[in-house]
């Protein structure tokens, strides 16, 4: 059957597809599935048909399991009878233009499918029944999937969510860690990594993750030959960029998955190690200190009082075979413990029971020393990546101002490599000094794009760098930290955001390569900022710059809450708050300029943030959310219009459908405002004190 190109516009919800309440299986290839959702007691409807034209009912999520050459139209059938999420098992081609015409989301081809152990449903090729839990995997891999599930259920843990992909032709990982990043049944993901279609969507959508739970990955395949472990290290930084801890390999990852789905997070990197045997004990500490942990070995009766200690970071204990131990009593102190509790049963005869025991009270249990000390340092680098994701970078930024125009002579007039003079020329030109010993290299990785490393050790980093970035950098590559070094890696950084021709550099060779001609520039894999948006706006005797808002702006942005007043306060966060938290200026001034933007209000004079409007878009890219505020002394002069209005036609440009927001019944002024802008404003039905405000961009 073939139906006319239909308009996905706002027919495709996620929620259908990873927690559905309804499903069909289609086609005669989909019995294995049909059989997993009749014992896994689904909880909501299932049909089993063999041609979509026979659904009665329209479903939430189809299974289309039929012959490869009926996938397709099967998607257009689901499409006109309004279904628009499926999974498909098999083999098919042409899937991406198929769900962008049908509006049809898939997961697939070869697809491991979907579990949701937490509403019975099991809709995937798993060998055996997936345990119930909050771990959560998104896998492209069928074996590998099975692999994690064959060691999850002997090792008690349980999934809130599996998800294959499977060929990622249309929803991949970044659909994926959308959905679980504001799942609360989700305490950590993991991620299988074969093939990244989109870098610059997977890095948003992991960053974004990694914010609200630990989320670990590892890379199966296919990837290019690497020789020389240049694309792991570039994998390794640009997930760590993300926030995003990498492990090598599937063992690695299954200890990460048994310390972080159980163990609470480091608090610091110290580790006490309790044990009653001072062999084992010695041989925890040895293994601790070799890589690179402080260590303290302390004796088993004072497991309280390391749990109110500061300096330390987690504890592990050792258990060696014939010792008595308490599950029961450890479980309960692993609760009250404010660091997280490892514990290392040796052994394999009385070892492996006591391991199972333990799993099964929901502790993370390893059979040695060296396993548990990997399982916290899993801990320790997960919060140091999500640290740095975070981190509130110093307000200085550094002033660029590189002689563009000669840089676009030089690169106009050239082809291929460039002379050791015409690349002289154009790092002078971004302002570059000679720092000795201290080699700054730009390559372009298959996965990732441009790739910024530093140093012999070849530390790594993606462009944009900022100095805090540059500085993180210089401590990776273990180099003297210097204001010039950092600088330079910043305009090394900016070189290749403005002029995308260049495919490599090498400061320490003086050598610049272009792409051959009719290559297309590589598309960053992060944002940039987008500093053609700064304009200035003048109303009356004040002069301000509005501008998206920026990673430095954190201290002034957190001056600027300080200024507002608590009934504003309350108005814009819809609750009393009396300052920021380190973590939420970061989120408020972290933007990642893909998926949302901050206008910010700035007074020219004394660089003072004085307004900000703020909007998110969702998943899909159709609706974007907003919220505007502006401090006291400036309201009545039109500030938050003009912000607005630069709002709305940033969502216009990114073709957004519509712009909402949720203002409370009593704010009167903004309500008035706001209608004044064209909005149509609306009360929620299920909450009288909060109306809804909708403009159509359409």
């Amino acid at each position: 059957m073939t139906v006319p190109r239909l308009s996905p516009a706002g027919r495709f919800n996620p929620a259908c597809l990873f927690h559905p309440a309804s499903i069909a299986v289609i086609g005669a290839n989909g019995a294995e599935i049909a059989a997993h959702l009749a014992l896994d007691a689904f909880k909501g409807t299932v049909a089993i048909v063999a041609r979509a034209e026979a659904l009665t009912a329209v479903p939430d999520v189809a299974v289309i399991a039929t012959s490869e050459c009926d996938v397709i139209p099967t998607m257009e059938v689901l499409a006109a009878k309004g279904c628009f999420a499926a999974i498909v098992p098999g083999p098919a081609t042409g899937l991406t233009d198929a769900a962008r015409r049908t509006g049809v989301r898939v997961l697939g081809p070869n697809a491991f499918g979907l579990a949701v152990p937490g509403i019975g449903l099991n809709a995937s090729q798993a060998h055996i029944p997936v345990p119930k839990g909050r771990l959560a995997l998104v896998s492209q891999s069928l074996g590998l999937t099975r692999a994690v599930l064959d060691w999850a259920g002997p090792n008690g843990v349980g999934f809130s969510h599996v998800i294959g992909i499977g060929g990622n032709a249309d929803v991949g990982y970044g659909m994926a860690l959308d959905w679980l990043s504001q799942d609360s049944a989700t305490g950590a993901i993991l991620l299988e990594i074969g093939h990244i279609r989109d870098r610059r969507a997977f890095l948003s959508a992991a960053r974004a993750a990694s914010r609200y739970r630990p989320v670990v990955a590892f890379r199966s395949g296919p990837f290019p030959p690497d020789p020389l472990g240049t694309a792991a290290l570039a994998f390794e930084a640009a997930l760590r960029r993300a926030g995003v801890l990498t492990v090598d390999g599937l063992e690695d990852m299954l200890a990460a998955a048994e310390t972080l789905s159980r163990a609470r997070p480091a608090r610091g990197e110290t580790l006490a190690v309790l044990a009653a045997d001072p062999g084992a004990g010695s041989l925890a500490v040895e293994v601790a200190a070799h890589n690179g942990l402080r260590v303290n070995l302390a004796v088993l009766d004072t497991l309280a009082n390391l749990g109110s200690d500061k300096t330390i970071g987690g504890v592990l204990k050792v258990h060696t075979p014939g010792e008595p131990i308490d599950v029961a009593s450890l479980a309960a102190q692993a609760l009250t413990l404010q660091v997280p509790l490892l514990i290392c049963a040796m052994g394999q005869t009385t070892g492996g029971p006591l391991r199972g025991r333990l799993a099964e009270a929901g502790l993370p249990v390893f059979a040695s020393p060296e396993q548990a000390v990997c399982g916290f340092l899993h801990l320790v680098r997960d919060r140091r990546n999500r640290a740095a994701a975070r981190e509130r970078p110093d307000s200085a930024v550094l002033p660029l101002a590189p002689d563009r125009g000669a840089v676009g002579r030089v690169l106009g007039a050239a082809h291929g490599s460039l002379s050791a003079q015409d690349a002289s020329t154009v790092f002078a030109a971004y302002g570059m000094v000679s720092v000795p010993d201290t080699p700054i290299a730009v390559f372009e990785d298959a996965v990732f794009g441009p790739i910024i490393a530093l140093g012999r050790e070849r530390a790594m980093d993606l462009p944009p760098l900022n100095l805090t970035l540059a500085h993180a950098l210089i401590a990776r590559a273990h180099l003297p930290d210097t204001p010039e070094l950092a600088e330079n890696l910043v305009r090394a950084s900016q070189l290749v955001v403005d002029f995308p021709e260049i495919a490599a550099l090498d400061t320490a060779a003086n050598s610049l390569v272009l792409r051959c001609l009719g290559e297309p520039a590589a598309r960053l894999a992060i944002a940039p900022y987008p500093g053609e948006l700064v304009k200035t706006w003048t109303c009356g005797d004040q002069h301000l710059i509005v501008r998206p808002i920026r990673p430095e702006d954190a201290e002034a942005h957190g001056a600027f809450f300080k200024r507002l007043s608590p009934t504003d306060v309350r108005f814009r966060f819809f609750s009393a708050m009396r300052e920021l938290s380190p973590e939420r200026t970061a989120r408020l001034t972290q933007v990642d300029y893909d998926r949302e933007m901050a206008f910010i209000a700035v007074r020219k004079a004394t660089q003072e943030t004085v307004g900000v409007a703020r909007l998110v878009s969702d998943t899909e890219g159709r609706t974007g959310e907003f919220a505007v505020i502006v401090q006291s002394d400036m309201k009545g002069h039109g500030l938050a219009g003009h912000l607005m209005h630069r709002l709305i036609g940033w969502a216009r440009d990114r073709h957004l459908q519509e712009v909402v927001g949720q203002i409370l019944a009593d704010n009167v002024p903004m309500l008035a405002f706001i209608r004044h802008l064209g909005f149509e404003v609306h009360r929620l039905p299920d909450d009288p004190e909060v109306m809804e405000a909708r403009l159509s961009l359409l």
